[in-house]
């Protein structure tokens, strides 16, 4: 494996997989370029040091071939303007136009293919369909985190055809860094912060971390489930009841582990999923019938503080509440500010998953904070221990 770096690009041509998955409106603008802004450094540094570089993507869910709302020539004024240079496009990511282009391309130039699903085979990880994309370059790059926890034929399975020139960009090593930074060499105290709706997302990230981690602070919905697993009172707050035994079984896991396990002592409770409700505090553990727990309460706001700040690693992933309505954000805002709090004592601190990096932007935190992950779902498995076909492929 190389790396990009100290890699020779000097007139080869490198074929990048990007997350370009960007959201698009009714006029096919772009509305959040955060994931094309992340690839930029990636591309400029294969053309500053004498490349061509092909930029393959996905986009969207296209169902059955192309569609005209999932294509990638939408992308192209943006990211000329973003790369300062006139972008080529391929009006398919295989075929006539795509090989032509590629052949043509020279150093200093980029050329984006069409939108990879469009192909079913791309999904389906079908090796020829990686063949023919592999034959348009001499490189092969990853830098689509957000997708490597699928095996798919641009993320794993094209990587088999360059088994001397193949590499991660800068979005997937500094993934890669900033997670290992916490589940592989960490400063103690290590705190976890999960929360979200639900445990069944969640519960192989605590099995996982129970032997990594000093401190499990638990919130958001799933909170409930582990109340109710010992012994307490819910009222109509959202419970995974085939998961009670589990959420259980965590707990005492933890407790063999010397794991701190926190749960929320106090929450803040409705009559109804309603931002607009009758809302009060009360003991979670005793909600009463007709009212839902949608946020965690002042008296746990402080207790998880007070760990958050004497931490010298922390990964935050989910929620408190319900933080898109005002009246149950206060939670997510008081762990979010604990974490700048301790970040800038020192601590590392790494953000991640759609919810909790929505947080971190909506209170204009991301700068103040380690590290904000990109990928999701990839980073939850990357965490769960599981390995990741994206990087396996490169990192064999």
């Amino acid at each position: 494996m190389h790396n990009i770096e100290n890699f020779d690009f000097t007139n080869k041509k490198v074929i990048i997989r990007v997350d370009f998955n960007v959201p698009l409106n009714d006029k096919f603008e772009i509305t959040d370029d955060t994931r094309m802004r992340a690839a930029v450094p990636t591309i400029k540094k294969v053309l500053s040091s004498g490349g061509a570089v092909i930029l393959m993507s996905h986009l969207g869910r296209p169902k059955s071939g192309p569609e005209h709302k999932f294509s990638l020539i939408h992308l192209i004024p943006e990211l000329s303007k973003q790369l300062g240079v006139n972008v080529q496009f391929a009006d398919d990511c295989i075929g006539d136009e795509a090989i032509n282009k590629s052949a043509n391309l020279k150093p200093g130039e980029v050329l984006l293919l069409e939108n990879l699903r469009f192909y079913k085979e791309e999904t389906s990880g079908d090796e020829i369909f990686a063949k023919k994309l592999a034959a348009l370059a001499d490189v092969y790059m990853n830098d689509a985190f957000g997708t490597a926890h699928r095996a798919h034929a641009s993320t794993a399975i094209i990587a088999k055809f360059f088994p001397k020139n193949k590499m991660f960009g800068y979005i997937m090593s500094n993934e890669i860094q900033n997670i290992n930074k916490v589940v592989k060499e960490g400063k103690t105290p290590i705190t976890a912060i999960l929360g979200g709706a639900k445990v069944s997302g969640k519960i192989e990230i605590i099995n996982n971390l129970i032997d990594k981690v000093d401190n499990i602070l638990i919130g958001g919905g799933m909170m409930f489930t582990f109340i109710k697993a010992l012994g307490g009172k819910v009222g109509n707050s959202l419970v995974e009841e085939n998961l009670v035994e589990t959420a259980k079984a965590a707990m005492e896991k933890a407790e063999e582990n010397d794991v701190c396990f926190h749960i929320p002592t106090d929450a803040v409770i409705a009559d109804k999923f309603d931002n607009n409700a009758e809302t009060k505090f009360c003991n979670s553990y005793e909600i009463p019938d007709g009212w839902m727990g949608l946020d965690i309460g002042p008296e746990t706001g402080q207790a998880f503080r007070d760990v958050i700040e004497a931490s010298e690693t922390i990964l935050w992933n989910g929620p408190m509440g319900v933080f898109e309505m005002s009246n149950f954000s206060q939670g997510t805002e008081d762990v979010a500010f604990a974490i700048v709090d301790a970040t800038k004592k020192g601590a590392f601190s790494l953000i991640g998953g759609g919810d909790s990096v929505a947080a971190i932007n909506k209170f204009k935190l991301q700068n103040d904070v380690s590290y904000v992950s990109t990928g999701g779902g990839a980073m939850l498995e990357f965490i769960e221990g599981k390995l990741l076909p994206g990087v396996a492929a490169i990192d064999d």
